[in-house]
């Protein structure tokens, strides 16, 4: 069911507390921890709790959940110091766009130049 926990769902495995993650940021809704390859000095993924398999997804259902990662993907720019000189916030949807886990996540980038358009 949409929301519920997935078993076999590694981030949902990571918010149970069953996988280890290096997190930077909780609230009640999302969590934000260190993505395992980063792809710039600063690579932050921001999840919303509930489970859903995609931005879109998520956006459809609950879009207040959608905006508190949004939120959350600000709040961790700014916490990393990357927000004066610029971040880049990415959803992935589908295996198409290079979405390995699915489950709804932001990537917030930043720490170096990032050149449009991107790969």
């Amino acid at each position: 069911m949409a929301g519920e926990p997935q078993a076999d769902c590694l981030f949902c495995k990571i918010i149970a507390g069953n996988i280890p993650a290096t997190i930077v940021r909780e609230t009640e809704t999302t969590v934000a921890f260190r993505d395992i390859n980063p792809q710039a000095p600063t690579h932050v993924l921001v999840i919303p709790k509930a489970h859903y398999p995609d931005a879109a997804s998520l956006a459809a259902a609950e879009p207040q959940l959608a905006a508190d990662v949004l939120r959350e993907a600000g709040q961790v720019a700014a916490e990393e110091k990357i927000d004066e000189h610029g971040y880049r916030v990415v959803f992935n949807t589908g295996a198409g766009a290079g979405q390995t886990v699915f489950h709804a996540h932001a990537h917030v980038l930043g720490g170096r130049g990032l050149q449009w358009p991107p790969g």
